[in-house]
C-alpha cells in the first residue's frame, strides 16, 4: 500500500481481512505521540472484529510517574488502547472521518488481570456487539503472548468535531459552514 493510498479502499468487502501499519492507522485515528497507543493492525473484519499490536516500551511518557523503578502502564491506557483499536475500526467506515471524532461514551467490566511492563507486546482484540451509524459497543481483550492481561466493554459516539470546541470563556462555539 502506498503512502498516499486511503485505507478505507484497502479495505474490501466485510467477508476479507486486511491490516493495517502505523501510516494508515495515523491517515484514520486522530491520535498522535504520545497518545497514539495502537501500532499496527494485523486483522480487520469490517463491521466485526479488529485485532491491534501495541509495542510497550520504556520510553513511554507515562513510566516515569508510573511507577518509578517499577514501570506499569495504566491500565485506563490498556482500556484507552482497546477503544482506539475500535475506533480504527469503526472509523474506516466513515468518508468524512477528518470532520469526526470517536468518543469513548461508557466503560463496563474492566478487569485488569497482569501488569504490563516494558518489552511487552500487547495483542488487542476488540470484537463489536452493537453497531449504529454513530455510535459502537465492543469487547476487548488484551492479550501479552497467550496470557490474557486485560478485558473491557467500552461504548463510543461519532461526533462533529466542531461540537465541542470552545471559546476561551468556556461557551460553546459555532464552527463556520
Amino acid at each position: 500500500m502506498s503512502d498516499t493510498a486511503d485505507p478505507i479502499a484497502a479495505v474490501p468487502d466485510s467477508s476479507a481481512k486486511t491490516t493495517l501499519d502505523i501510516n494508515d492507522i495515523l491517515r484514520i485515528l486522530p491520535h498522535r505521540f504520545p497518545f497514539l497507543l495502537i501500532d499496527r493492525v494485523i486483522d480487520l473484519t469490517r463491521r466485526e472484529r479488529i485485532v491491534a499490536i501495541k509495542n510497550v516500551t520504556i520510553n513511554e511518557p507515562f513510566f516515569a510517574g508510573h511507577f518509578p523503578n517499577l514501570p506499569i502502564m495504566p491500565g485506563v491506557l490498556i482500556v484507552e488502547a482497546i477503544a482506539q483499536a475500535g475506533g480504527a475500526l469503526l472509523l474506516t467506515e466513515v468518508e468524512d472521518r477528518e470532520g469526526k471524532l470517536m468518543v469513548f461514551t461508557g466503560i463496563e467490566r474492566a478487569r485488569f488481570r497482569r501488569p504490563v511492563v516494558p518489552g511487552d507486546q500487547l495483542r488487542i482484540e476488540v470484537e463489536v456487539k452493537a453497531w449504529r451509524v454513530t455510535a459502537v459497543r465492543m469487547e476487548g481483550v488484551v492479550y501479552v503472548g497467550e496470557k490474557r492481561v486485560a478485558e473491557a466493554t467500552v461504548t463510543c459516539q461519532l461526533v462533529d468535531r466542531s461540537r465541542g470546541r470552545r471559546d476561551p470563556a468556556g461557551r460553546s462555539e459555532e464552527a463556520p459552514e
